[in-house]
């Protein structure tokens, strides 16, 4: 991981992303708040998540991560309200082969919890653009 600020949302964002590798969802879960939003464009079309059932649908997908490298590419955050805007150059191992793609990742944070998550693919592993 690298280019990750020593922030609290820096602080979050390599949990957000141990919990990922540990495949622990409900760790994951833990970081939103209970009526959390979730858009998200990875299946090339905006599917939006609500609620801890619905992000933890969301989440199923880590269950076949074995492995993820992330390049922060930008990085932007603001305190008041608590915000995160970040492109990720994420490398994916699964047991199918690697996958490349880019993320562009933005919360908003309530009561330091994620209250709304735009979850955004930029380039999928085809290397199509969203």
């Amino acid at each position: 991981m690298t280019n990750v600020p020593d922030s609290p949302l820096g602080q979050m964002y390599r949990e957000h992303i141990q919990h990922i590798l540990d495949k622990n969802i409900e760790a994951l879960l833990d970081q939103y708040t209970d009526d959390a939003l979730l858009i998200s464009s990875f299946m090339k079309k905006p599917i939006v998540y609500k609620g801890r059932d619905g992000i933890r649908e969301h989440m199923q997908g880590i269950l076949g991560i074995d492995g993820l490298e992330t390049d922060i590419v930008f990085w932007g955050e603001t305190e008041d309200p608590q915000t995160l805007m970040i492109t990720e150059q994420i490398t994916m191992h699964t047991k199918d082969g690697d996958a490349t793609m880019r993320f562009a990742d933005s919360w908003v944070l309530r009561d330091g919890r994620i209250a709304i998550h735009f979850a955004g693919m930029v380039q999928h592993p085809d290397g199509s653009l969203a």
